[in-house]
């Protein structure tokens, strides 16, 4: 594991960063910063026990492809433009994926198929995002997790959801530009309605159910969803390049001011 402020391109949080230890602490840290501080905070964050085990047992084990690698193997922050259009929601960063890099979908398949999606929507300067410093940068996205820890099996647990959920919604009041959710996957989708719910907007009812394509609009937001960039769904073409850049195609629509008559 990174200690914070030890090199690591990009590492918002340095020794004297306050650490959340429990969900409480969550909360109280979440609470009354802004978007720097907020990504530190995030990235020293020790709240969930078991994710805090995991992300540095994998982090120490290494997978064989990338055992001459350092690890960050902690947890990740939002990243991307700070005053964006366009917020694009995860479930959780891969064990070999953001929790290697320090970036969030980056180092993995599923990432590979975002960042390439991005480029060819004209949103990222580059096609791939391989480490923190490689000099990807997004305009007007930017790409958060609704769960910060790397999980076993990619398994966040009720608990687990529920102690991470005040940094998403720090996160999501700290982007006063943003006005489209794009969910990756039903677990995002539900993480954003629950979100805003939370916050006090109204979700429509009957309550939005996933799909991909499907859209809501809630509060200050339009929600869309797209199937996850997974393996299992890229591989088996249930979600293939052109789904995922018709989805940001009918983003960049939804983001679009109103033509003047």
């Amino acid at each position: 594991m990174t200690a914070a402020g030890r090199g690591w391109p990009g590492d918002p949080a340095d020794a004297t960063t306050p650490v959340a230890l429990d969900a409480a602490g969550v909360r109280t840290l979440a609470a009354g910063c802004d978007l720097h501080e907020l990504d530190a905070r995030v990235s020293v964050c020790r709240a969930c026990p078991r994710l805090v085990a995991w992300r540095e047992q994998v982090a120490t084990e290494k997978r064989a492809s990338f055992a001459t690698e350092p690890y960050w193997g902690r947890p990740i922050p939002g990243w991307g433009d700070p005053q964006p259009w366009l917020v694009v929601l995860g479930l959780a960063p891969a064990a070999h994926g953001g929790n290697r890099t320090g970036r969030v979908f980056t180092g993995d398949r599923s990432g590979d198929w975002l960042f390439a999606a991005l480029h060819r929507a004209g949103l990222a300067a580059l096609p791939t995002s391989v480490h923190a410093g490689d000099g990807q940068r997004l305009d007007g996205v930017r790409i958060v997790a609704a769960v910060r820890c790397a999980p076993p099996d990619n398994r966040p647990t009720t608990d687990e959801r529920d102690t991470c959920a005040p940094w998403l919604a720090a996160e999501l009041a700290l982007l006063p530009t943003a006005r489209v959710i794009l969910c990756l996957g039903g677990f995002a989708w539900d993480a954003a309605l629950r979100q805003l719910a939370a916050a006090g907007n109204a979700v429509p009812r009957p309550r939005p159910r996933f799909g991909h394509g499907a859209t809501a609009d809630v509060g200050p937001f339009t929600l869309i969803a797209s199937f996850h960039p997974s393996q299992q769904n890229t591989f088996t073409g249930r979600l293939t390049e052109p789904m995922l850049d018709d989805v940001f195609a009918a983003a960049k629509d939804l983001a679009a001011p109103p033509v003047q008559a």
